[in-house]
């Protein structure tokens, strides 16, 4: 009888179909197949009543999936071979529902990466599912689904606010509470002291910061001539290598060192686990990427041991680095390449260049975390003048150690001192001293966010990245060179639930969730009682905040919109509040502000009439990006049109279509018809034959405001021609020029050639 595997990803069931040969049929759930209904009180999918008991649905879109998985199945023995994490212990579960299996049976396997050891491992070893693990992800679901509905219906009625949510609501709050220190800060003053040599400097020595310009004077007054060498110390330090990486320390890394954001990092991560085809062989190129623990297997350690030994020598072979974190799932691995012998360089003609940028760096932390520590010597040599310290430090790499193959980092750079000796006396060319200023803490970046918040206990590896995405979808955040800058309402938010929800959306209640979550995993709490404890918390809290949270915007104003003819509203915008249509995105109309000068401010409505056209209503516009940034434009809703000139109610001449002007105030034609007045050139152009020759002016580049003649079939032919002061040798008729090609503009010239 045939049996059938289900993984999680359609590219990861060819490679393990591969593995297990034609006794296995490797299917994939493509993820979850099922989650909370949304019937029942408030639309949770809970019966809060029934000790919150979670009515689950077939995802939208899958019913066919689930049906052919159902047909598949049917009379023969399962694996489930879901992802080794709480969310894929769940879909495990969920896909035995469906099937009718007991979960009791031992028909879940497990393996951390896509390598066919680890596949065959798994099948001779299967287990039960772990309901623990079920259990802690299906109290996440319901509680991210009570907060998530109740709250967030909330802020959609009251604020105009998206969402909120158990993690990304705290996370956003850390950068907006950033942001008020840092708009709060003020910067202070403080001196430091520099003494300059020929081939090196000094800094002065004291305890405590300068903040008295007169003290430091002082001091820079009181100095003589000679700077003589008080004290020369060495003395040799280590330099151990980094664990390997979790989730979290690989996006940090990646963000730092690659620039990919986390959800770019998560997405090449992926790719590297289910694996690529390596000389006619499909393997996954690293362990899995969701994970908390430092730990390597023995296996691993033996195989990368043996490669350090032969590749670096025996003095390169350190210990593991391991971080033991309360309740992390240690049973899992740190992220490493499945394969030490698959270097990089091994690699790179089957990866993408991303994919190469991130194992790289993954192989090489792995690889740097066994290896042995790299030793510098460190001088520090002080110097006396007239009772004030001055110091300089040096540094030598004594032994190269994990950097032979990690690389040297800045820190590691040889500072080379003079040859200095006790006594020495040295003469200053100049004394200098600096007035700085204290500076703010630097805003967030996604690292360092993401940093803080696994240091804080918000989240866990599986959410950093959506996180990310959320608050960015949100329009919660906006990103400045790396830099997450809270938006308006981003800020109000978070202000918003400060006021009403600080109990629930803070960062000790929120780690303190995850631990009772991790708790469950371990089977060490019961997910009734901490369902309870929640909403025993959180409702009260809710309905205080129903009662009683304002709705702030948008506020109308009773005046009607001059495009489409609905109510304007109040909004708030990054730049504070603004009046603007109340069925946006429908109508995009926002009321001009006056700019103070004469020229009609942005989004002012300029209506013209058009015989053909009828009234139409054009709204000046900015361009914000593109290759017309920072110019004016002019845009209508009925009919759909865009110009970069003014619009007129002047009818073109010959079509009748709306005339233009220009910045020099000459009229045109939007169509570019052929019109009849003194500008055309009564020729059929030379390229297509089926165009003619219209003079225009350049309204941009290095001839702008200078003649040439265009084709009046533009866009579909795009010849030019030039103007020359040259007249015809048969008629006398006016030259035009295209690259080294002369035409007379009279095309009934004998010497006119049309082109072919």
């Amino acid at each position: 009888m045939q049996k059938v595997i289900i993984v999680e990803s359609p590219s990861k069931s060819k490679t393990i179909e591969s593995y297990v040969g034609k006794d296995y049929k490797v299917i994939a759930s493509i993820g979850h197949i099922r989650d909370l209904a949304t019937s029942g009180k408030d639309g949770l999918g809970i019966d809060i009543e029934n000790n919150f008991t979670p009515s689950y649905r077939i995802i939208k879109g899958k019913e066919k999936l689930v049906d052919g998985i159902k047909k598949t199945c049917k009379g023969k023995e399962v694996y489930l071979a879901t992802d080794p994490d709480r969310e894929g212990e769940a879909i495990s579960y969920h896909l035995a529902t469906v099937l009718n299996l007991d979960p009791k049976d031992v028909n879940r396997i497990e393996f951390h990466e896509v390598t066919k050891p680890a596949v065959l491992e798994a099948i001779n070893n299967p287990r039960n599912i772990d309901m623990n693990l079920v259990n802690s992800q299906e109290t996440r679901r319901m509680l991210d689904r009570i907060i998530g509905f109740k709250v967030s219906k909330l802020l959609q009625s009251r604020i105009k606010s998206q969402s909120a949510g158990r993690v990304q609501s705290v996370a956003l709050k850390l950068i907006v509470d950033l942001e008020d220190e840092i708009n709060a800060f003020k910067p202070e003053a403080f001196y430091e002291l520099k003494a300059h040599f020929k081939d090196f400097d000094l800094d002065y020595v004291c305890e405590d910061t300068i903040k008295d310009k007169k003290v430091a004077e002082g001091i820079l007054n009181s100095l003589g001539d000679d700077f003589k060498v008080s004290d020369i110390t060495s003395k040799s330090v280590k330099r151990e290598s980094k664990p390997p990486y979790t989730t979290s320390t690989m996006q940090q890394d990646a963000s730092i060192k690659l620039g990919f954001q986390s959800s770019r990092t998560m997405r090449v991560a992926q790719a590297l686990y289910e694996g690529k085809e390596i000389n006619g062989e499909h393997m996954g190129l690293i362990t899995y990427m969701r994970t908390d623990s430092t730990h390597l297997s023995n296996v691993f350690v033996s195989e990368a041991y043996a490669y350090i030994i032969s590749k670096y020598g025996d003095d390169y072979k350190g210990f593991r680095k391991e971080k033991k974190q309360m309740l992390s799932q240690d049973a899992h691995e740190a992220i490493r390449p499945t394969s030490i012998n698959r270097t990089p360089e091994m690699m790179k003609q089957y990866l993408t260049q991303d994919e190469y940028r991130l194992y790289s760096l993954i192989y090489k932390r792995t690889l740097a975390s066994l290896m042995s520590a790299s030793r510098f010597k460190q001088t520090k040599v002080l110097f006396d003048n007239n009772n004030t310290s001055w110091q300089i430090n040096g540094r030598v790499l004594e032994f190269d150690g994990y950097t032979k193959a990690y690389g040297l980092e800045e820190d590691d750079l040889n500072v080379i001192l003079p040859d200095f000796k006790l006594n020495d006396i040295y003469k200053s060319e100049s004394n200098e001293l600096i007035e700085k200023f204290t500076k703010p803490k630097p805003r967030y970046t996604e690292a360092s966010l993401i940093k803080d918040m696994e240091k804080l206990g918000i989240g866990r590896p599986s959410t950093y990245a959506q996180t990310m995405t959320t608050l960015k979808e949100r329009k919660y955040i906006e990103v400045e060179k790396k830099s997450l800058i809270p938006t308006e309402q981003g800020i109000l938010t978070t202000k918003t639930l400060d006021k009403y929800f600080s109990s629930i959306f803070n960062v000790k209640y929120t780690a303190n969730m995850e631990l009772d979550l991790d708790k469950i995993a371990k089977g060490l709490e019961n997910e009734n009682d901490e369902m309870t404890k929640f909403y025993s918390s959180f409702e009260p809290v809710f309905e205080a905040a129903k009662g009683s949270m304002d709705k702030i915007y948008p506020k109308p104003t009773g005046e009607k919109c001059p495009v489409c003819g609905n109510e304007l509203v109040i909004r708030k915008g990054k730049f504070g509040e603004f009046i603007a249509c109340s069925t946006y995105p429908k109508c995009k109309y926002v009321k001009p502000q006056d700019n103070g000068d004469n020229e009609a401010p942005v989004n002012e409505v300029i209506t013209i009439n058009n015989t053909k056209l009828g009234e139409v209503k054009f709204v000046k516009k900015l361009a914000k990006r593109g290759a017309n940034a920072g110019n004016y434009f002019y845009s209508s809703v009925k009919p759909k049109l865009i110009y970069n000139d003014l619009p007129t109610s002047e009818e073109c001449p010959s079509c009748g279509g709306i005339m233009l002007k220009d910045k020099d105030g000459l009229l045109y034609c939007a169509n570019k018809c052929n019109q009849e007045n003194k500008d055309e050139v009564k020729i059929k152009c030379p390229s297509c034959g089926k165009g003619y020759l219209i003079k225009r002016v350049a309204a941009r580049g290095k001839n702008k405001g200078s003649y040439f003649y265009g084709c009046s079939n533009f866009p579909k032919c795009r010849a030019i021609y030039t103007h020359i002061d040259e007249l015809c040798s048969e008629c006398q008729s006016e030259m035009v020029k295209s690259g080294d090609i002369k035409v007379c503009t009279n095309p009934n010239c004998t010497t006119h050639k049309q082109a072919k």
